[in-house]
């Protein structure tokens, strides 16, 4: 019998992330049949049609113009102000509450979700999202001892499924009198679902009434790591003005990340913002998140920081960095259009999509289908209720070819 050292709690099973385990064996298969005859849809990050990642001038010129000490020296553990007050600009844009609202850094979009998970819920909670989601969320809650609840994304019809939302989180209210509830929006990742504003004023206008029993602790999170990539110009950023005026027991936090809308990936910086109608729930949030930050990652990026800081803040360079982006934002949404169109004329049947960098297809055995597809050099992440392909990361040409490809697999 093996000896095991770790404690009870750290035991987990012996296996790898399937994303990255997948996208290794693309890699292979580029390598054995060439780049052109393989259909890499793995990971999230945006990819140029030649295979390389995008990473954008505006953003690693400016990077590379800081001086050393810049990028050497630690950051507060709340983050640098310049980069604080950067994030609120660049997440808000002109939809920014009218409510107290405090910002902390963190280490990409996770960690505002771990702050979330952590500070507003007690051991052994559920927390709730929707029953296509990304799978670090189970992760983050199962290891700090809570769990998922799911509510079912869409009905039957294909509408966004707010009767089973309501409910779910009624029933857990009931049983817990505190709720996290996580929206990943807009552009969700994995199906490309963004809220639109009226099912927004249907959400809130439910929690709300929730709220009336003063017992209810409700805090809503809202994963936006893939807004800079929604909608036209700030369409998608509306619904952040309808957290203006909130009873004081409806906290809302959303999840800034620098990896999608600045393409520093691997630069891990991101900030977690807490919006609140009272101002010591804001205080308390930051002080929470002070701390959590401390007992786990210390501090941020300062060199990812002092460059959102400054791109941010100076006309010129913000100009070019947006032009950019904008460019890799029609690139994007021409390789969904194309993805979608295809999809419709072979009966490929998708998930409702919006915007982003993935689209789902539902199937009754994601596994299989995944492993057929491979057999065809076309690589897809299977989830539990079907397969996500990252249109982010295949070029339109490609995007034409897959769905038919995939409708004969899955026949």
């Amino acid at each position: 019998m093996l000896t095991s050292m770790v404690a009870e709690h750290a035991k987990w099973p012996a296996k790898s992330d399937p994303i990255f385990m997948i996208a290794a064996k693309a890699e292979e298969a580029k390598k054995k049949f060439g780049a052109d005859k393989v259909i890499n849809s793995t990971l999230g990050a945006l990819i140029e049609d030649d295979g390389s990642l995008v990473a954008f001038n505006s953003v690693y010129n400016t990077f590379k113009e800081l001086d050393n000490a810049s990028i050497a020296a630690y950051a507060p553990i709340e983050g640098t102000k310049g980069f604080l007050d950067a994030v609120e600009k660049n997440c808000f844009g002109n939809n920014r509450p009218s409510a107290h609202i405090k910002t902390v850094a963190t280490p990409g979009g996770t960690g505002a979700v771990k702050h979330a998970v952590w500070n507003y819920t007690n051991p052994g909670d559920k927390v709730l999202t929707s029953d296509w989601y990304w799978s670090p969320y189970n992760t983050i809650a199962e290891e700090i001892g809570r769990s998922v609840e799911t509510f079912k994304t869409f009905d039957e019809e294909g509408n966004y499924n707010l009767k089973n939302l309501k409910q779910k989180a009624e029933d857990l209210l009931n049983s817990q009198k505190r709720l996290v509830l996580i929206l990943n929006t807009p552009a969700h990742n994995p199906t490309g679902y963004s809220i639109s504003d009226e099912e927004w004023d249907e959400i809130l206008g439910f929690f709300k009434k929730e709220s009336e029993d003063k017992d209810n602790k409700i805090t809503i999170l809202v994963d936006a790591a893939y807004i800079e990539f929604a909608g036209e110009e700030e369409e998608r950023k509306k619904f952040f003005s309808k957290f203006s005026g909130l009873p004081e027991n409806i906290f809302v936090i959303v999840g800034f990340s620098a990896s999608k809308g600045f393409t520093m990936y691997g630069l891990r910086s991101g900030a977690a913002i807490g919006i609140s109608s009272k101002k010591e729930v804001v205080e308390e949030f930051f002080y929470a998140c002070l701390h959590s930050g401390r007992a786990n990652w210390s501090n941020g990026t300062r060199g990812a920081m002092e460059t959102i800081a400054k791109i941010t803040n100076n006309e010129e360079l913000k100009g070019t960095y947006e032009k950019e982006k904008n460019n890799y934002k029609k690139l994007l949404r021409k390789r969904a259009d194309a993805f979608v169109s295809e999809a419709e004329k072979v009966g490929l049947e998708l998930l409702p999509y919006r915007d982003g960098f993935f689209i789902s297809i539902p199937c009754s055995d994601p596994q299989r289908a995944s492993e057929k597809l491979m057999e065809k050099n076309i690589f897809v992440v299977p989830l539990k209720k079907g397969l996500r392909f990252a249109v982010c990361a295949v070029s339109e040409d490609k995007c034409k070819i897959a769905p038919k490809e995939i409708k004969e697999v899955l026949k």
